[in-house]
């Protein structure tokens, strides 16, 4: 195992490359500080077919979580995390949760509009399914709309026929995702190793002083004066856990979702760029919007609900999905085990919403309609600010801070990238400084 002397020196260490670490990185990066980035995926391009992203979201105990209930919980383990692979929407944070907790990120905010693109996208660019879905939702009385996204408008180009639509290329490059960051980290200066799966932080005293990981089978360290862990709701814990912070990975939530579908004879769905339109019912706790998925992922949830005669009518399916924000609860295992139960009320929401999305369906000319698997996505909360992190992100150890979905104090129910980019963007400035 290398020793101190021999090692590179670094100011920082971020551990994780989604929007919280990516954001860190590259704004240390432009203020001349040595950055290394360990990321546990890999750095290989983005193609969108299905070889290609297996590897990063469909492996067992890796990409895909069974919780203890058996819902499954999708993650991204690559270069710029679940960003790759997210939809782009691009949900306003929750300022009013983190002013409870002495946190400001108004500034940040309006920077990250001035970085990276937030606007919806240009009506030529709603799919046939999302404007049938958003016109029924209106003539029902509600206030379906086009949402914000993280999408460059001038950069979108005729919709390619790969089986991952929205993902594959060319569009690929029209949606921001972390990589951009990363790459702007590293043409400042910025070291990355990939493939490093970090074990635990080494700790001198109360202080944090670097970081064990594996890389190619071997036990390495690296070390810095200052350590940012943002591996992901589930990665985080499981770190800080191994480094004497017991009570990480408690009281979580991880936003499960349902997709209800039915069947639209007189019309052709194309690849379309999912969750281009929707609607937030805050007072009954959860988000309806459009869902285009690839052929393989329909296929699954036709199966999964025994609609075995539905399986090749993906272009003429209308889908809508509902997330819920679900109550806080469940534990971590000390490997990253998922042990949690859907609360009856979270299941009251998506019975809520489900019955809903069946009238807008209905009145889109849509037939057989039926509901798939129940999933979850944005694990979060299990290193809450005001718990475990103080207002600066900081944990009970000095110089060792935490920056991704894990410190959301509350249940929030929207995705986190937007907050997430703001909080690193402002733990940043105070490192730098």
């Amino acid at each position: 195992m290398e020793t101190r002397n021999t090692l590179k020196e670094y100011d920082v260490i971020v551990v994780g490359t989604g929007p919280g670490g990516a954001s860190v990185a590259k704004e240390l990066a432009l203020n001349n500080k040595k950055v290394l980035i360990l990321e546990r995926g890999d750095f290989r391009p983005v193609t969108g077919t299905l070889l290609n992203t297996l590897p990063r979201l469909g492996i067992p105990g890796k990409g895909v979580l069974f919780t203890n209930r058996m819902v499954a919980m999708v993650r991204a383990i690559t270069t710029g995390g679940s960003s790759v692979y997210y939809y782009g929407t691009a949900f306003d944070p929750p300022e009013n949760i983190l002013k409870k907790y002495g946190i400001t990120i108004k500034d940040e905010i309006s920077e990250i509009q001035k970085e990276v693109p937030v606007n919806p996208l240009p009506d030529e660019w709603i799919g046939p399914m999302s404007r049938r879905i958003m016109e029924s939702a209106c003539d029902l009385g509600l206030n379906w709309r086009k949402l914000n996204k993280f999408i460059y408008n001038d950069r979108l180009q005729e919709r390619g026929n790969g089986s991952w639509g929205f993902m594959s290329a060319p569009n690929y490059q029209s949606k921001w995702n972390a990589r951009m960051f990363i790459d702007t980290a590293l043409a400042s200066g910025a070291d990355i190793v990939n493939y490093a799966k970090v074990t635990k932080v080494i700790l001198e005293g109360n202080r944090a002083a670097g970081v064990e990981y594996r890389h190619n089978h071997k036990k390495k360290r690296a070390f810095a004066p200052v350590v940012v862990i943002a591996a992901g709701g589930i990665g985080t814990p499981v770190i800080l856990r191994a480094s004497g912070i017991k009570d990480a990975g408690y009281d979580f939530f991880f936003d499960p979702l349902i997709a209800v579908m039915g069947t639209a004879g007189d019309i052709t769905v194309r690849p379309e760029i999912p969750m281009s339109t929707g609607i937030v019912f805050p007072e009954e706790g959860y988000v309806m919007t459009d869902m285009w998925v690839p052929p393989v992922l329909y296929m699954a949830n036709a199966a999964s609900a025994l609609k075995l005669h539905r399986l090749f009518s993906h272009r003429k399916t209308l889908q809508i999905m509902i997330k819920a924000r679900d109550s806080l609860g469940g534990r971590l295992t000390d490997s990253g085990g998922v042990r949690k139960k859907i609360a009856d009320a979270d299941y009251g929401k998506l019975k809520h919403g489900r019955e809903r999305a069946e009238k807008i369906l209905k009145n889109a000319g849509a037939k057989d309609i039926y509901k798939g698997w129940v999933f979850a996505a944005h694990p979060g909360g299990t290193v809450k600010i005001g718990d475990l992190v103080d207002s600066s992100l900081q944990t009970e150890y000095k110089n060792l801070y935490v920056c991704d979905c894990s410190v959301i104090p509350e249940e929030w129910g929207l995705p986190p990238t937007y907050t997430l980019l703001a909080l690193g963007k402002r733990l940043a400035k105070m490192l730098s400084a």
